[in-house]
């Protein structure tokens, strides 16, 4: 699971608990500037999901870390698709992160607050 918080004028993701060691990767840092928007998506989970690179994917267990499919970069930590959020990127090393989160609803709500 993933918390997502506003520091500043930046988005900040940190991975909790094991997240961390299946997503290779601690937290993620993007400029709002970069955000485009957030959706609660439950229904992602069955999107394909490409070449990992580094990750973890265990099909319908958990789907973990970097995915490249069809030119694009996208970053997955999810287990449990019902909480699941899409954070549109422009400009940034992946077009999208696909996050597991506590309250997709809030999150979404915070995201999109953050950018008016």
């Amino acid at each position: 699971m993933a918390l997502v918080h506003i520091d500043g004028d930046d988005l900040v993701v940190v991975m909790e608990g094991l997240g961390k060691l299946w997503a290779m990767k601690s937290s993620l840092t993007i400029p709002l500037v970069n955000v485009r928007g957030a959706t609660a998506d439950p229904g992602i989970a069955a999107d394909p999901k490409g070449i990992r690179a580094p990750g973890t994917r265990v099909p319908g267990l958990i789907t973990a870390g970097t995915f490249h499919l069809d030119g694009e970069t996208v970053f997955w930590d999810v287990k449990d698709p019902s909480k699941a959020v899409v954070v549109e990127l422009a400009d940034e090393r992946y077009a999208r992160l696909v996050l597991q989160v506590d309250d997709p609803r809030a999150t979404v709500a915070l995201v999109e607050n953050a950018l008016i």
